[in-house]
């Protein structure tokens, strides 16, 4: 028989063996990425868009993949926002009594959340054929927002589920209303969470290739209009590596440590925001 000391031992090496193996796994795969990307990334490559034969090997860089990375997450990002705000304050606020309802779009929302983003991309790529729309930035900043408007309810969700009760019925006491005591207490409580939510969602959206290939389309320019096909980091990669010319399946690389950099920043930036807002919060 294992006693309670034993189990517990037993149950923290399993734990230490796993986030062992994760790191592992981690650290292989960012080193690997580094390791073949770093010789054959430029200054050139930043700066300049692809050019003639770029993707067999001559010159160019990837430029527009950079800039329709962050025009199609920042879009998705604003959009999803402006419609996850205003529904998760009602679920909490209005919606506090009717537990059963919001239970059920809490559920919904984990559905729609583990749905596969190429699934995203194939329903809003049927809905463009059916009224005749082409591919566009547009396009891809809505599939997108939709595609991360689960990840960012739901996170958003569970941080406005740690106000303290005591603040909110205090609000009320003073005569505040209840839109009043969303956007003025709470939301102002719980701007370190709902940054963390902005940029996790922001970090799925540039990251994805599957959703964006129906949608957004890819160009090697620089789009100048919001009707107008874009590129993307993760398509742009995706492309390289198809290449058959070993140069051009290292630019692949290359533009993974890119792409691999901008999602570190935004990492590193979350934690430092949160850091800083959470110094204001009421616990």
């Amino acid at each position: 028989m294992i006693n309670k000391y034993q189990e517990e031992r037993l149950f923290k090496l399993l734990m230490v063996l796993s986030t062992a193996f994760i790191l592992f796994l981690l650290c292989s795969v960012v080193f690997a990425v580094f390791y073949r990307g770093l010789p054959s990334l430029s200054w050139e490559m930043i700066t300049q868009v692809p050019k003639g034969g770029y993707y067999m090997g001559k010159e160019g860089g990837v430029l527009n993949a950079i800039l329709g990375s962050l025009y199609l997450a920042i879009g998705a990002t604003v959009i999803s926002l402006l419609i996850s705000l205003p529904i998760v304050l009602f679920i909490n606020i209005y919606l506090k009594d009717n537990s059963k309802f919001a239970g059920f779009f809490r559920l919904l929302m984990d559905l729609l959340w583990g749905i596969p983003s190429i699934v995203y991309g194939a329903i809003a790529f049927a809905i463009m054929m059916f009224f005749g729309a082409k591919t566009s930035l547009l396009a891809g900043m809505i599939t997108l927002a939709v595609m991360i408007l689960p990840v960012m309810i739901r996170a958003m969700d569970e941080i406005l589920k740690t106000v303290p009760t005591g603040l909110v019925e205090a609000s009320y006491a003073l005569g505040a209303t209840k839109w009043e005591t969303s956007f003025k207490v709470i939301v102002k409580q719980t701007i370190p969470g709902i940054t963390t939510a902005v940029l996790l969602s922001f970090g799925r959206a540039i990251g994805d290739a599957a959703s964006v290939i129906f949608t957004a389309g890819f160009t090697d320019r620089v789009p100048g209009s919001l009707f107008k096909p874009v590129a993307s980091l993760p398509l742009s990669i995706f492309f390289q590596l198809g290449a058959p010319i070993k140069e051009v399946q290292n630019r692949a690389y290359a533009s993974a440590v890119i792409l691999t950099v901008i999602i570190l920043l935004i990492s590193i930036s979350s934690r430092l925001l949160y850091k800083k807002y959470a110094r204001n919060r009421i616990n």
